[in-house]
């Protein structure tokens, strides 16, 4: 039986140029209802994390979690997937500074911007200014990231910078860093402590 991974293939396909029967098919069969659209993998890892922690099987629910690769893509995967594709609700995050590409697209896509919550800066920024940067830099240490944590703070862009900086862009020096913390960070928070555009966005499913 297909299960929520083989649809978002189809999606990929689809919005790669493939054909749309595919998806469509599986969205029936599955039972999709709504689609959280995430600028990446990080953010999927995080909410991913958080889904876990509440008891939450999102694809049981027909919700499909969909990592478009950046906040550009939102017109057409809300074209795909929303009213004018397959007329599924919609919901996601988004970074402040991309918030116009979110607008435009969901505009184009006839789609209600209702859903949709704003990261101040992106969503590690939430994580590290919900948990405190004394809890991150604990979680580095845990993780064995000692020694090139304190090899980037000695760069010298990095001298004088709040830390509260340099640990966000620190996430975002190796690949797959981002990724990897952004469910640690999760993982860490208190139940009153998760970021309010990512819990608004689990309230609202």
């Amino acid at each position: 039986m297909a299960d929520m991974r083989v649809f978002l293939d189809a999606v990929g396909s689809w919005a790669a140029g493939g054909p749309g029967e595919p998806a469509a098919d599986l969205a029936v069969q599955l039972g999709v209802r709504t689609a959280v659209l995430l600028e990446g993998p990080s953010d999927l890892a995080a909410v991913e994390a958080l889904a876990a922690r509440r008891g939450r099987d999102l694809a049981a629910e027909g919700v499909c979690v969909v990592p478009m690769g950046g906040a550009m893509s939102v017109g057409r995967y809300a074209g795909l997937l929303g009213p004018p594709g397959l007329g599924l609700r919609l919901a996601g995050l988004c970074d402040e500074r991309e918030q116009g590409f979110y607008d435009r697209g969901l505009q184009r896509a006839r789609a209600p911007h209702r859903g949709f919550f704003v990261c101040v800066a992106d969503l590690e920024d939430e994580l590290i200014r919900a948990l405190g940067t004394a809890r991150v830099e604990e979680i580095i240490l845990a993780e064995g990231d000692l020694r090139p944590w304190q090899t980037f703070l000695h760069q010298p862009a990095q001298l004088g910078q709040p830390r509260h900086q340099q640990l966000r862009r620190f996430l975002g020096t190796k690949k797959g860093r981002k990724i990897r913390y952004g469910r640690l960070l999760v993982e860490t928070l208190d139940p009153g402590q998760v970021p309010a555009p990512l819990d608004d966005l689990f309230t609202s499913l």
